[in-house]
């Protein structure tokens, strides 16, 4: 009786009506506190880095008195310079990045659209290297690369990179390949095209997103990869960014120079960003591809 009085009343619609603009409330204002602690950070390494006497412990305030750039200059003075740093990093992230893009695609169209024994089983295995810790591996690595001439070198880096970041891009490459309906294969097969053109002009634009997902958090995981560059690369030359910070982190009888370190940090977010940014539509469709089949 209660609720049917109520309803008479219209309650029952108001209520209706403003509990989805009360959901939504909550859940932006919880979106928006969360962001802001994720950028709280960022922002205090980016202010930091252009405070003259920035320090680890103290906020250096929205508009820090005292803005300079010496903490950026600082970098080209390490080593080797702040320019051959950055060009090692993108030479061993972009050579890996593209590297494991063609393997994974090649990989990904036999595994998809060919029939041969003990398919099953190798993709299995490359499934299993995803499990792989690849610090368990580091010390045959080192010898390995050091009989083969590629020890202390971006070539030998890029092909270290490359075969561990490896099965992640086959698999999702093969759940972007098995996404296509088989029909397009055979409409172009009927049309004359061989398995060469099938790949190259109908099924690659159409995994495009997924090709530029794998694209992305490879070049993303090399940029930032520390152990294996620290391990491998004897040669300060050869040093990637990553590397670079923590040689620049040291400054007179041990002491942290934060400023530098943190406008290094500024230099070394920055591809990561403008790149997921850019990509950003691409990225989110090359995740989705595979979840559902068309």
């Amino acid at each position: 009786m209660t609720a049917l009085a109520l309803r008479s009343a219209g309650w029952g619609r108001t209520a209706w009506r403003t509990s989805p603009a009360w959901a939504a409330a909550v859940y932006y204002t919880l979106a928006g506190a969360i962001t802001l602690g994720f950028l709280f950070p960022v922002a205090w390494v980016v202010l930091s880095s252009v405070h003259a006497t920035a320090g680890a412990r103290s906020w250096p305030g929205w508009m820090p008195s005292g803005v300079s750039l010496e903490n950026y200059a600082t970098l080209t003075r390490v080593g080797a310079g702040l320019w051959r740093y950055l060009w090692n990093s993108l030479t061993v992230a972009l050579g890996s990045a593209l590297g494991v893009a063609l393997v994974s695609v090649l990989a990904a169209y036999g595994f998809s659209r060919f029939r041969f024994g003990g398919r099953r089983l190798a993709y299995v295995l490359v499934l299993v290297a995803i499990m792989v810790p690849f610090q368990t591996v580091l010390t045959p690595l080192f010898i390995v690369l050091r009989l083969v001439g590629l020890q202390n070198s971006l070539l030998g880096l890029g092909l270290v990179y490359t075969t561990f970041h490896l099965p992640l891009g086959i698999m999702i490459m093969v759940a972007a390949f098995e996404a296509v309906p088989r029909a397009l294969d055979e409409a172009a097969t009927i049309d004359g095209a061989d398995a060469g053109q099938l790949l190259v002009r109908v099924l690659l634009p159409l995994v495009a997103p997924s090709l530029v997902t794998v694209i992305l958090i490879n070049f993303i995981a090399s940029w930032n990869e520390f152990l294996a560059a620290l391990i491998l690369m004897t040669d300060q030359a050869n040093y990637t960014m990553p590397v670079m910070l923590v040689t620049v982190s040291f400054g007179y009888l041990g002491t942290v120079d934060w400023g530098a370190l943190q406008a290094g940090t500024v230099i070394t977010i920055l591809p990561c960003v403008a790149l997921t940014v850019a990509f950003q539509r691409y990225y989110v469709q090359g995740l989705l591809a595979g979840s559902t089949k068309g």
